[in-house]
Formats: C-alpha cells, sequence, structure tokens
C-alpha cells in the first residue's frame, strides 16, 4: 500500500477518534482479563496484512481512555494542543534523532531557540537549557549537576572518599528526588524529607535545623529541590526564604516546576507563585501539562553556568558521532545530554510557542487557577463535600462527606465506581491521615459549566453510593 492510501484510510479513523472525544463517557470500561480476550493479542498475523494493522489502530482507540474528555481529571496533562500534534506527525515521518546538527538541522536551530526563549522567561542569564524525557529525569541531571559542582572530582573518582553528601526536599517532593538519590549513589537515607508547614509548603525552621545537623556531623548539604507546585496539594516553597539559606549554606537550589512552574508565563501569577525564581540555579517544567502539547515535551534550564551539561553528561571518546558544525560543537545536542540518541521535541513544541504565544500561555494558565477558585467554591457550596485543605493553587483536594470513620474507605469506593462507570478518572491522594479526591484541570476546553457539571456527577454517584454502603 502507498503513503497516501494509508493516510486516506487514517483520515476517517482520527476524524470520528476526534469527534467522539468529548461524547458520552470517557471510557468504557474492561477488567484487564475482559479486555485482553477482547483485543486477542495472540491473533495469528499476516506479513503485509494492512487491513488487519488498521482494526488494531481502531482496536486502540476504541479502548483507550478519552484524555481530551471532561471527565478525565486524573492526570496533570490532558488532550494535547493541535499544533503539537501537527508536529508530533511530522516528527514521526520525518524520523530523525536530534542528538546531532548533521542528522537534525532544522530541529537543533529550533530547540536552541525555543531554549532561549525560555531562559529570557525565567529570567536566567549567562545559562544554558536542554530538553529532556520529563521533570524526574530532569530533576535527577539538576541534582547531579549540584553533586558534580559541589565536589568537581567526583565524575572522574566517584563518591570515593567524599564528605557525606545530603540533599533536601519537601517532605511532599516527587519519589523522582527518591530515585534520583538511589541513582546518583547519594542514597535515599541522604534525602532529607523537610517537613511542611500548614499550607504544605517546605518548613524553612526545619530545614536549618537539619542543615544545622548535617553541618555538625561533617556531612555537606549541596542540594535543596524546591517544589513550585506539590502533586496532591499543589503547593509552592517559599524560594526568598530559601534564597537566604542559601547565602548561609551554599547549596544548589533547584526549582521542580513539572507542574506548578507554568505560572512563569504569566506576569502576575509569576509573582505571587514564583517570587525570586530568577535567582535560582535550575529550573524544570513540563509543558505537557498544563501548557497542553503533546507528551512529552519538558526543559531544564540552568542559571549563569554555561558549558555545565557539557561537564556534567558528557562523558568518554564521542568523535565517531559528534563532529564539529562550523568549529562549534554546541549544535551537537546529544553530546551534552545524558541520551545519545534524542527524540525530537522541540518541532511541537515551537509550534505550539508560535501558534499561541506566551501571552496564549498565560491568559490559559490564568484561567486554570480562575477556575480552580471556582471549584473550590463549588465545594464550600455543596453540602454533599467538602475541602479536605484549603486550595493552594491548582489542586482541589476534597471528598464526599460522610462520617470520619468511613471517610477514607468511601472515597476510595467512590472513586472506582466513576473510574468503571465511565464518568470520571480523578486522582487521590492522602493528606495527614485524611484519603483526598484531586481534581487537576488541565484542558484547555475546561469552563465553569464543566466544572459544574462534573461536580454533579459525583455528588450523584456519592449518593448512589450511600444508598448501598454498609
Amino acid at each position: 500500500m502507498e503513503f497516501e492510501q494509508i493516510v486516506e484510510r487514517l483520515k476517517p479513523i482520527f476524524a470520528k477518534h476526534v469527534a467522539d472525544q468529548k461524547q458520552g463517557s470517557f471510557l468504557e470500561y474492561f477488567s484487564p482479563e475482559e479486555l485482553k480476550r477482547m483485543l486477542d493479542l495472540d491473533a495469528a498475523g499476516k506479513s503485509g496484512d494492512w487491513d488487519a494493522l488498521f482494526s488494531w489502530v481502531e482496536k486502540y482507540l476504541s479502548y483507550s481512555v478519552k484524555t481530551n474528555h471532561p471527565g478525565f481529571v486524573n492526570r496533570m496533562w490532558a488532550g494535547a494542543n493541535l499544533p503539537s500534534v501537527v508536529g508530533e506527525v511530522v516528527t514521526a515521518i520525518s524520523n530523525t534523532s536530534a542528538c546531532t546538527y548533521e542528522s537534525a538541522p532544522v530541529s537543533t536551530l529550533m530547540e536552541k531557540y525555543m531554549i532561549s526563549r525560555m531562559l529570557e522567561v525565567v529570567g536566567f542569564e549567562n545559562g544554558e537549557g536542554q530538553m529532556t524525557t520529563g521533570s524526574s529525569n530532569a530533576n535527577m541531571i539538576a541534582m547531579m549537576a549540584a553533586r558534580n559542582t559541589a565536589f568537581r572530582e567526583i565524575k572522574q573518582r566517584g563518591l570515593f572518599g567524599q564528605k557525606a553528601l545530603y540533599a533536601f526536599v519537601n517532605a511532599d517532593a516527587h519519589y523522582s528526588m527518591d530515585k534520583a538519590a538511589n541513582i546518583l549513589g547519594i542514597g535515599t537515607e541522604h534525602l532529607i524529607k523537610v517537613a511542611v508547614n500548614e499550607n504544605g509548603a517546605m518548613d524553612l525552621g526545619d530545614l536549618k535545623r537539619q542543615m544545622a545537623s548535617v553541618a555538625a556531623s561533617e556531612g555537606h548539604s549541596f542540594f535543596v529541590g524546591a517544589t513550585a507546585g506539590t502533586t496532591v496539594r499543589g503547593a509552592y516553597d517559599d524560594l526568598s526564604g530559601l534564597l537566604d539559606l542559601r547565602d548561609q549554606y551554599g547549596f544548589w537550589l533547584h526549582v521542580d516546576g513539572a507542574w506548578g512552574g507554568a505560572v512563569v508565563l504569566s506576569e502576575r501569577l509569576r509573582e505571587q507563585y514564583l517570587k525570586g525564581v530568577e535567582k535560582a540555579d535550575s529550573f524544570t517544567t513540563d509543558f505537557h501539562k498544563m501548557m497542553g502539547t503533546a507528551l512529552m515535551c519538558n526543559v531544564l534550564l540552568i542559571n549563569g553556568k554555561q558549558g555545565i551539561f557539557s561537564s556534567v553528561c558528557g562523558a568518554g571518546d564521542t568523535s565517531y558521532l559528534f563532529q564539529q558544525v562550523e568549529d562549534k560543537d554546541e549544535y551537537n545536542l546529544g553530546a551534552h545530554s545524558l541520551q545519545c540518541g534524542r527524540r525530537v521535541d522541540s518541532l511541537k513544541w515551537f509550534l505550539d510557542w508560535k501558534f499561541y504565544g506566551i501571552e496564549g500561555f498565560a491568559r490559559r494558565i490564568e484561567t486554570y487557577e480562575a477556575l480552580c477558585r471556582y471549584a473550590e467554591d463549588v465545594v464550600l457550596e455543596t453540602p454533599e463535600l467538602e475541602m479536605v485543605v484549603p486550595r493552594e493553587s491548582f489542586n482541589i483536594c476534597f471528598r464526599y462527606a460522610v462520617p470520619e470513620d468511613m471517610a477514607n474507605a468511601f472515597n476510595m469506593v467512590l472513586r472506582t465506581k466513576l473510574y468503571e462507570s465511565g464518568v470520571s478518572l480523578v486522582g487521590t491522594g492522602t493528606i495527614g491521615k485524611k484519603l483526598s479526591l484531586r481534581l487537576l484541570i488541565a484542558n484547555s476546553s475546561f469552563g465553569k459549566t464543566e466544572v459544574s457539571d462534573w461536580f454533579k456527577g459525583v455528588v450523584v454517584a456519592g449518593k448512589k453510593l450511600m444508598e448501598v454502603w454498609e
């Protein structure tokens, strides 16, 4: 089958999928065993059978979650922006690796352009950046940069004979920090989880006490990971207070803005949530979350330290692959990353940026924040619902109001019922000892009507569950 014929076959399949995205339920649920039987994954194949191939495509789309549906509020991302979808298609068709300028000249220049724009937006001077596979990877690279900056011989000699290294994060920080401490040889016991205050932000008094204890034991406090929007509560750590402590202890201050870092695009919200970010040592955010770029799209930025990616990530003889371009190695982006082959993620990012502009993204983030304020009001005005904790930013942590002794079990069952009935996929989190349902709005088609209707669906499902609860 010729390529043109393949495209024609795909058109109606894709059109139907897009048209159905916001219709009906977000998912027709089947158990894993049921779905395996229905898919018949072991069915005999026939080489070159395009009809069978398109049948698999239709099955995949039919039984997948509709991530652009108003009921999909479980993740920090939703259906992708169409400009970035176009970029994904072009990226797949051109099928190249972004590791060298020779193999990917256009994407290389687009990535460098976008990084330079983001350095300007965040306010990092004489900095550099790279696209990574996501903020989990970006957090690890930032911690590695901090480690190698603290003890420059570590890259060659390893951790042998060095002072004990300690990193510090919010007790509610993302688990990627634990993984980073493990991978980098710091050890998870040397990743200190700092107590949080009543708002869910890092308790700076506890952090200072922990650092004093490390200093007394002759350890070295080399890294503090501030969270800009914790996963469950959406809390922001106090950057101004952390910067004051950095002046005293000399650690590397990284800002994990995977979720809430999007506010950097809005002058008003940046001032409210990320004041002082321009003085941090590194910053990461995911464009595939609130900004809506197709998965995955992440950037890690480092402040005032040109050449650190090459120093930290580069190793081994790469002369067979990375040929200098006009006597400049800066265009071979793979030489400065942990990966050799690098997927092209710059095109979709670039197209989104040109289509929406920073003003468009700022309006989107501000709209989400306003919708979250509205959602909190809906909960407070609905007798059947209650907030587990007050809203800090973009996360609505609430539950169906039942007696305390049954609240956790009831709300977990309610969450499962919402999912299996195709009404909604909503996240959960535990705050203290209370299980919370966690509403996240990362869908640009969401408005007040969708928010109200969504809560109405939760209340209806809760009332039905109460009727049979024992």
